[in-house]
């Protein structure tokens, strides 16, 4: 077996001695020499007499019992300690005759009936409870080695009430047998059982475990069965083995086929069975063997008050448990002399071991065997049938005493199946030096390959002797002082002197750190001034003496939590302790400390390993009580916080893994550690603390370490640094660590959220601007940094003025719009853009297409009046982009009326007049405002062609025009096409052709006069379509075809009937031309096109003309105009053309004559048939009648 670990810490183990009574008064003179106490027993409240809380027994050696009652505690002793007063002194009786006088052995206490039974020099006398009156009439039983054999099961269902009629067995050790003895109103012995020599008996239901000198048993007391056990001593040999672990029938008047001794004599019943197998059940077994029956009146006889219980002749003399043996004779007797040499060797002394019976649970026995005192034990458990039941446990030495305890730190954790320890009082060595004690170790323990162990002791050197233990018969309530210290709130301070005073002021700063000492220097300012005006709005004033007053709340509410029961009694010399379950916050928290080194904040690293090791014990482990909740809370607090010392603390080069980070992380948000502790730890970070008026509250255990970091020398390095000298993985870990408190904002769990979301949100944001300073320049370029440092302002932030101090010092000018769109703060939004559009530097550049971003959001707000203001703001800097505002039809802010849009851009934004113009005539129709946005157009025209280069460009372009090649575009669609897009010039001028050209009324003088003032060949198309206005529509063709060369377009201003040259006028009456007014047009054309320099295309042009267009030519005027030197081939078109007129002419005219004659015929006949149909009519003159008709 693996050697187990020694735990020497008593506060690191699963118990911790309390005190109970510090000095015993062993006598009463005074003179304690060589008294030791033997036994203690408790019994905490006596059901009959309410003022009886508690009444402690102690038998000493000086076979004295003493009796002390306990007094409420001060109420100004917050140990809450009771006060034990002696009572009485009794001096039980027992037997004169005696030769060995260890004094009181025992006490046994029966509440259920109200009495006690004490084993005094051998001699068993009975008592009433409290006070310890003699009862039955001073009866006694003597020549007893034991009193116990209580039904355990009983005893732990018990209510410690007496009842009328309750009736309690115990079971006496006597020299020769087991008395059953029943106890009530009266003592009486039920039976006798054939196990002689017995020193220990221990009982659940009808099955005892009993031991003599060598060996244990188990015994059906109802049926009297026994199964033989193991031996105590390993080294003992067993005359009878094949008696060992089957089933003996032990009555006396029962036959019995394996004999129990080979000394007996007595007559065997020949049909009774053989004892079967180890693993058969006495329960079953005894089915064949008849029980003892009470005698004929139903009941077990009484005894006279002066007879005792021992059956007469049995010797009076009572011996210690160790001389209680059976018929062999005793080991321990001196050995004869020694043998010659050639004699054989001797045997060697087998040693006497004390038996020790325990029972963990009902159904178990722990049973101890070894080879000697000096060597080490081990512990056996066995069912109550004698087989084993779990792995056997090791005890260092031989133990003195053992027993066990299955209490828990919170009784109301305390379940079945709950695992128990096992505790062993002995003597050894520890590094050379004889020390007692108490080993403690789990009954489980077998099951683990290196077992824990706690050495348990006072540290008491006056004291002597070994120490005694013993299960009470009732339990008391403890306090631990350390659960008090470690669990009460007390107030923390995130900036205590020390720090503050070596505080870095705004000129010791580096330059680098500027925004940082703003920060520090203003929130020094506004800190105390912000908190009290955000206080006085919560309407909730602090009474005077608060502070105090949850001091004492916070270490009620510990106390609380800090209270257990415990049955275990633990004694050395005078003193008398407790042995409380510690609980597990103490032990946790040792096991931190010790993990902590004691220069931890010196750079130091620590035992990380058994820190996670810690919070393994509680994860994934549910809390039964609030005790076990509060210290997972605590460990986790207390944990993180070490671990978050060591990361600060941590070299450069020494990188943290990310599941260590993330561990850290889960561990203080799962901890629920008010997160502005962690942050006073993080300097930079620090400073957006927000205190509050009630401050900071955190465990007591927890407040010195941070505590002790903060004014640590370490802690002064660092702050010097600030926000800049902190690890890049220290700034993600509190980012992910702020991230993870933010997602628990509203959900109520957090019980000054104000303070605590206003601080992590500075926190926050602070750090994500501080990771992200480095990131690539940008919209979207920032990674996940710069996704959640928008995602954090977009979604509102409680610390919104400290927000818009850490954005503006770090010029995060975009993120600070996103932010004041969040609370929907339209006009600082287009202001902080404004900013950052007139040339103040946004660091992250992420204001990309500012003009364009204002322009959408001017849409998207309701307040006229700001739309108004930025929108003349943006016309002036992006004339076109700035008239969208005014124009916008869909935007949440009234639509502005034309008029007070044009009045508003000629006030504020001139340049921004002619877009808003086109607008209201390209796009809403409006012919009111067409003079005014000529005007404009040719008054960039004009003043452009004042360039000597910009005339060059308009005669080139004309140039290049008349040098095409038939067939050509029009010259309005071949200035189109040649126009650059953002030539402002060019496209002004194409809007000025469109309107000129179109069905637009405007004022042609003074168009004229404006164009007057140019050479006649810059202005062509315009002096063509004025000269159409003014209906010289011979200047407009001739400029159309010697100045332009567009003969397409002087046609169609043919067709047109010179009302226009580029469009068809729309919606007027006048707008199809008058047949004789194209005739004359085409006439005018044709002389213009005979007029043509270039003869190819006088001729080409010519002869398309007449050919497309005969129908609009005389014959006789075309050939009176046409050269006679052309050929006829020219014109061979025209003239088939005419004459298939003319012929077509004829024939429509002989047709029309031959139809009218058809028509004049049947309108004749019409005229024929209604005349007959109404016959003649004589008309009279006037005033007479008609008379009849024919």
């Amino acid at each position: 077996m693996a050697s187990p670990s020694i735990n020497a810490d008593p506060q690191n183990g699963p118990y911790v001695l309390q005190p109970w009574v510090d000095s015993v008064p062993l006598s009463a003179d005074g003179s304690e020499d060589g008294i030791k106490i033997n036994c203690v027993e408790y019994f905490g409240l006596w059901p009959l007499c309410s003022q009886l809380h508690g009444n402690l027994y102690v038998g000493t050696s000086a076979s004295e019992l003493l009796h002390f009652f306990s007094i409420p505690p001060d109420p100004s002793d917050k140990s809450g300690r009771p006060v034990f007063i002696p009572a009485s002194r009794l001096s039980p009786a027992f037997a004169e005759n005696t030769t060995a006088r260890p004094g009181v052995q025992q006490i046994l206490l029966l509440p259920r009936v109200g009495k006690a039974c004490i084993l005094c020099n051998g001699t068993v006398t009975f008592y009433s409870l409290p006070e310890l009156s003699p009862v039955f009439g001073a009866k006694q039983v003597k020549n007893c080695g034991w009193v116990g054999g209580v039904d355990l099961n009983e005893v732990e269902q018990g209510d410690g009430v007496t009842n009328t009629g309750e009736t309690v067995t115990v079971l006496l050790s006597l020299n020769r047998r087991i008395q059953v003895v029943k106890i009530d109103e009266d003592v009486r012995a039920v039976k006798n059982i054939d196990f002689a020599g017995s020193s220990l008996s221990v009982r659940r239901d009808s099955i005892a475990c009993v031991a003599d000198s060598k060996t244990y048993a188990l015994i059906d007391v109802n049926r009297q069965l026994k199964i033989p056990l193991m031996n105590i001593s390993s080294l003992e040999e067993n005359p009878d083995s094949d008696e060992f672990g089957h089933v003996q029938n032990i009555a006396k008047d029962a036959g019995r086929s394996i004999a129990r001794s080979a000394s007996s004599n007595q007559n065997r019943s020949q049909s009774s069975s053989r004892g079967h197998g180890r693993s058969s059940s006495l329960g079953n077994t005894a089915t064949a063997v008849d029980s003892p029956k009470p005698d004929s009146q139903g009941a077990s006889p009484r005894l006279p008050p002066t007879q005792t219980l021992s059956p007469p002749g049995q010797p009076s003399s009572p011996r210690p448990p160790e001389e209680h043996s059976s018929t062999p004779p005793p080991l321990d007797k001196p050995l004869p002399a020694p043998p010659p040499s050639s004699s054989p060797a001797p045997r060697p002394v087998i040693a006497l071991l004390r038996p020790h019976i325990a029972s963990p649970t009902p159904e178990e026995f722990l049973l101890v065997m070894g080879t000697s005192p000096s060597d080490p034990g081990v512990g056996m458990f066995i069912n109550l049938d004698g087989d084993p039941t779990r792995p056997t446990i090791t005890f260092d030495i031989y133990p003195e005493q053992v027993m066990v305890d299955r209490s828990s730190s919170d009784d109301a954790a305390s379940t079945e199946d709950e695992d128990g320890y096992v505790f062993a009082s002995m003597t050894k060595e520890i590094n050379g030096v004889s020390r007692s004690g108490v080993e403690i170790q789990s009954w489980s323990a077998g099951n683990e390959a290196h077992p824990e162990k706690q050495w348990l002791e006072a540290g008491d050197p006056d004291l002597d002797g070994t120490y005694g233990i013993r299960t009470v018969a009732s339990s008391q309530e403890t306090q631990s002082d350390e659960v008090i210290e470690k669990l009460s709130m007390k107030k923390f301070i995130p900036f205590p002197s020390t720090a503050e005073s070596t505080a870095p002021t705004v000129s010791t700063l580096k330059p680098s750190d500027s925004r940082t000492a703003l920060s520090i220097e203003r929130l020094s300012k506004e800190r105390e001034l912000f908190e009290r005006d955000h206080e006085s709005q919560d309407g909730e004033s602090l009474p005077e003496g608060w502070e105090a007053s949850r001091a004492v709340e916070g270490e009620e509410f510990a106390r609380r939590l800090s209270k257990s029961r415990t049955r275990v009694a633990v004694w050395r010399g005078n003193r008398i302790w407790w042995a409380a379950r510690n609980p597990l916050i103490v032990q946790l928290d040792k096991r931190l400390e010790a993990a902590r080194l004691a220069g931890q904040t010196e750079k130091q690293d620590i035992d990380k390993r058994a820190i996670i090791m810690v919070l393994s014990v509680i994860r994934d482990r549910d809390p039964s009580t609030e005790l076990e909740f509060t210290t997972f809370g605590y460990i986790q607090q207390k944990a993180g916080v070490i671990l978050l010392i060591n990361l600060l603390l941590s070299a450069p080069d020494q990188e943290f893994s990310d599941e260590e980070l993330n561990a850290l992380q889960e561990v203080l948000v799962e901890s629920k550690l008010d997160p502005r502790v962690v942050l006073s730890l993080i300097p930079g970070v620090r400073n957006e603390i927000i205190e509050g008026r009630r401050g900071i509250w955190i465990y007591g255990g927890v407040k010195e370490l941070p505590e002790a970091f903060l004014e640590s020398p370490a802690f002064q390095t660092l702050y010097q640094g600030g926000i800049r000298g902190l690890q890049l993985q220290t700034l993600h870990f509190l980012r992910r660590y702020l991230q993870a408190w933010r997602k628990m904002k509203g959900f109520g769990s957090v019980s000054v959220e104000p303070e605590v979301f206003r601080t992590v949100d500075a926190a926050l944001l602070l750090v994500l601007l501080e990771l992200d300073r480095h990131s690539p320049k940008g919209l979207g370029k920032g990674g996940a940094v710069r996704a959640e440092l928008g995602a954090l302002v977009d979604g509102g932030m409680d610390c919104f003025d400290r927000a818009v101090g850490l954005l503006e010092s770090y010029h995060r000018f975009f993120a600070l719009s996103r932010l004041y769109q969040s609370r929907k703060m339209s006009a600082d939004v287009l202001a902080t853009w404004k900013r950052v559009l007139e040339g103040e530097e946004d660091d992250a550049q992420e204001l990309t297409d500012g003009e364009q971003r204002v322009r959408e959001y001017l849409t998207k707000i309701s307040n006229q009046a700001l739309v108004q203001e930025y929108g003349l703001w943006l016309a002036n800097r992006n004339p076109k982009l700035g008239v969208q505002v005014f124009a916008e039809d869909k935007g949440k802010s009234p639509k502005f009326e034309p008029t007070k849009a044009v009045e508003l851009l000629r006030a504020e934004a001139p340049g921004a007049v002619k877009y808003y113009l086109e607008h209201l005539v390209f796009d809403k129709g409006y012919e009111t405002y067409v003079n005014e946005l000529i005007s404009y157009y040719l008054e960039i025209v004009i003043d452009d062609l004042e360039s000597p280069t910009s005339r060059e460009r308009v005669l080139a372009a004309y140039t290049a025009y008349k040098a095409l090649q038939s067939p050509k575009p029009t010259y309005r669609h071949f200035l189109t096409e040649n126009a650059p897009e953002d030539d402002e010039v060019w496209q002004s001028r194409l809007r000025l052709l469109q309107l000129l050209g179109g069905p637009h009324e405007y004022d042609i003088a003074a168009i004229r006069e404006r164009t007057d003032s140019l050479s006649d060949d810059l202005l062509v198309p315009e002096t063509i379509i004025i000269a159409g206005r003014e209906r010289k529509h011979e200047d407009a063709l001739r400029l159309l075809v010697h100045k332009l060369g567009d003969y397409d377009t002087a046609v169609s201003y043919c067709l047109r009937g010179g009302a226009t040259i580029y469009s068809p006028i729309q919606g007027r009456r006048d707008s199809i031309p008058e047949v004789e007014q194209q005739r004359r047009l085409f006439q005018v054309v044709l002389r213009e096109f005979l007029a043509i320099d270039d003869v190819s295309d006088r001729v080409e042009q010519t002869s398309a003309l007449l050919d497309r267009f005969s129908g609009w030519f005389d014959i006789d005027d075309v050939l009176a105009l046409i050269p006679d030197r052309w050929s006829v081939d020219i014109i061979a078109g025209f003239l088939v053309g005419a004459l298939r007129r003319l012929v077509q002419e004829k024939n429509e005219a002989m047709m029309t004559r031959a139809l009218s004659g058809t028509e004049n015929l049947r309108v004749s006949y019409d005229l024929v048939v209604k005349m007959e149909e109404k016959g003649a009519t004589i008309e009279k003159a006037v005033g007479q009648e008609a008379s009849g008709q024919e």
